[in-house]
């Protein structure tokens, strides 16, 4: 039985959990600041997306957490939906709670995509 704890995973890996972590959070976090905003921001569209990216960036988390082989492919998942949501938030104009998500998303994925290779 491997024990699977932070000084037994790579650097990098203990910082693509780090970031899916807080991206989750964020994410979570910049919902609640879309919806109480109203207009563009609380799209159903842009809510599924952000809430999507929320999801993937748990679960990708949680599979690196676990030890289990499969995190490269929620990672390369985790990649691609971050940087969809990077997108989106970065488009909604001069907004910091939106380009702080678009930030973290930025990074997740940057972090993501190199566990998926």
């Amino acid at each position: 039985m491997t024990h699977h704890s932070a000084e037994h995973r790579s650097p990098e890996m203990n910082e693509c959990i780090d970031n899916c972590t807080r991206c989750h959070a964020i994410c979570l976090e910049t919902i609640s600041y879309c919806l109480s905003k109203g207009g563009k921001h609380a799209e159903p569209s842009h809510i599924a997306l952000m809430s999507v990216c929320a999801d993937i960036c748990a679960t990708s988390a949680d599979a690196m957490l676990r030890g289990a082989e499969v995190h490269q492919y929620t990672c390369g998942a985790c990649a691609e939906v971050c940087r969809k949501c990077a997108d989106h938030c970065a488009s909604m104009g001069e907004d910091a709670e939106m380009q702080r998500c678009a930030d973290i998303c930025r990074r997740c994925a940057d972090t993501c995509a190199r566990m998926a290779a």
